[in-house]
């Protein structure tokens, strides 16, 4: 059965808890975020402390092991996020659509500048970049919780998720200017870029999948949506799973 998926109006009060709404597919606007982000925000936990950590990934509406959505990345074996998802596979993702750019602040203090400078805010191609925040197309979040898998080295599904997740990390080269730095100001082939021959296609990595169980949809404007999928041929998960998980 179809379900609507619809963000309530801005009008109504952000809520601790909403009413969740359960489908047997993820809603269009999950899909189109996960499809058109850059990076996610993966967070981890041991018994004591939550890690966050910055992540390339790659989604699927399903692979050939798992019929389920899936998010795949891929993580260094002596990390702590690896440690923490051997001692607990329960993952909590942010992933949003819009440019994580701070814009100018007013501030009161002479001796400091806003963020960006002033200087960097004067020519109009800058102004409509530091905009694109208030752009419709730039509008939401969505926070995921899901069980995460570490696959085993040397399988058929290791080498089927790290090939796609190549694919989907592998981008056009960009002309830079000498300092690794492209024509849009991005860095290029560098560790803190998340450079795929860094921690996507070395050897030593391992995979990890993340089946989505659950999650929260929040707009700009303060509306949230919660939802939760349901396999088709099984029962309603509770919090995001399995009561036997």
């Amino acid at each position: 059965m179809e379900s609507q998926h619809q963000i309530p109006s801005s009008d109504e009060a952000p809520r601790a808890e909403t009413h969740a709404e359960i489908s047997s597919t993820l809603p269009p606007e999950v899909i189109t975020c996960l499809k058109s982000a850059r990076f996610l925000h993966l967070a981890t936990c041991d018994n004591l402390y939550p890690h966050v950590s910055l992540m390339n990934y790659t989604y699927l509406p399903s692979t050939p092991f798992d019929p389920h959505p899936t998010i795949i990345m891929t993580t260094n074996p002596s990390s702590r996020k690896t440690r923490n998802l051997i001692s607990n596979p329960r993952v909590s993702i942010l992933v949003h659509d819009w440019v994580s750019h701070r814009p100018p602040t007013r501030v009161s203090d002479p001796g400091r500048e806003g963020s960006p400078p002033p200087a960097a805010t004067r020519s109009s191609l800058a102004s409509l970049l530091l905009n694109l925040n208030t752009s419709a197309l730039s509008s939401i979040s969505v926070t995921i919780n899901g069980m995460a898998k570490i696959v085993d080295q040397g399988t058929e599904e290791e080498r089927w998720c790290k090939e796609k997740h190549l694919e989907n990390n592998t981008f056009r080269e960009e002309e830079n200017d000498g300092r690794g730095i492209s024509s849009q100001g991005l860095a290029t082939n560098t560790e803190e870029d998340g450079g795929k021959n860094c921690f996507i296609d070395a050897e030593e990595v391992q995979v990890v999948v993340v089946r989505i169980r659950e999650g929260r949809i929040a707009d700009y404007k303060g509306g949230v949506k919660d939802w939760r999928l349901v396999s088709e041929d099984g029962p309603p998960l509770v919090n995001g799973v399995h009561e036997s998980i």
